[in-house]
């Protein structure tokens, strides 16, 4: 992996000489836009909305509009000359537990490699952080905006994870919460008895892209030169309306009590077949 970034993780008076690598990697499909008489590629260009002129990368400046049509300009060398603590590094304010961060917040993730030089120092802060059982909560700037961001240990390598400010957060405002409805004790009491049953320890491996799976099959057919039927009923339709609340919780209760008890009978199975190996 290439980094994105150089520079130090600091805390107190501590500065640990660090490298910034993308933690996740966006597997989707990605489509092109095409022109449906020809397949050609639709390509987008640079033009000037003064002189309709076509730019190049070197010749485009970044411009602040202060008002309509009215913008200040700045250079490369001016914005790197902000006097900022976190161009050059993950300047952490502070230490809390991770429980205490609401995950709206979140943006994306990184990880955080140390140099040569940093190893003692990444390892010390990193014993001290699971010891604590704490993230660091830091600012750093990347691609000229500076974000907030939390720092912790996952197997024993740093994730940064930049957040979003708090004037960034929408307050949420819906007038279908305003209204007023009666919620009986039975039906709260269902409702926990269905979560009790769906309880369980998050295992991110068994769930699956499931939407990306078929559309890589699609298109593997398509590239084989299959033909593919698509049913008439296009339309989408809604969620169906629940009618009764309660029976569609004790259903709910009863399904989830039915799955529970066959994954249960799958394990004894295995654990079975193992002991008898």
């Amino acid at each position: 992996m290439r980094p994105l970034w150089r520079g130090a993780i600091t805390f107190g008076l501590i500065s640990i000489p660090v490298r910034l690598y993308s933690a996740v990697e966006n597997k989707s499909l990605k489509f092109h836009l095409l022109h449906e008489k020809d397949g050609g590629r639709i390509k987008y260009q640079r033009t000037c909305g003064k002189c309709g002129e076509e730019v190049t990368w070197d010749d485009i400046i970044k411009g602040y509009e202060y008002s309509k049509d009215h913008y200040v300009t700045f250079t490369q060398e001016e914005m790197a000359a902000l006097d900022v603590d976190s161009i050059k590094a993950v300047d952490v304010v502070s230490f809390v537990p991770l429980e205490r961060v609401d995950p709206i917040y979140f943006d994306k993730s990184y990880y955080v490699a140390p140099e040569s030089s940093g190893l003692k120092a990444y390892r010390l802060l990193a014993d001290a952080l699971q010891a604590e059982g704490q993230v660091g909560v830091a600012k750093v700037t990347l691609r000229e905006r500076e974000h907030l961001a939390t720092i912790r240990l996952k197997d024993g390598v740093f994730v940064l994870e930049t957040m979003h400010w708090p004037d960034e957060i929408r307050t949420p405002s819906f007038e279908e919460l305003d209204k007023r409805v009666d919620v009986r004790d039975n039906e709260v009491k269902m409702a926990r008895q269905l979560i009790q049953q769906l309880s369980d320890d998050f295992r991110p491996e068994q769930f699956e892209d499931e939407y990306r799976t078929r559309l890589q099959e699609l298109a593997e057919k398509k590239v084989d030169g299959q033909e593919i039927t698509v049913s008439a009923e296009t339309e989408e339709e809604g969620p169906a309306e629940v009618v009764d609340l309660m029976e569609a919780l004790k259903a709910s209760v009863a399904q989830a009590k039915e799955r529970r008890g066959a994954n249960s009978k799958g394990g004894d199975s295995n654990r079975q077949a193992v002991s008898a190996s």
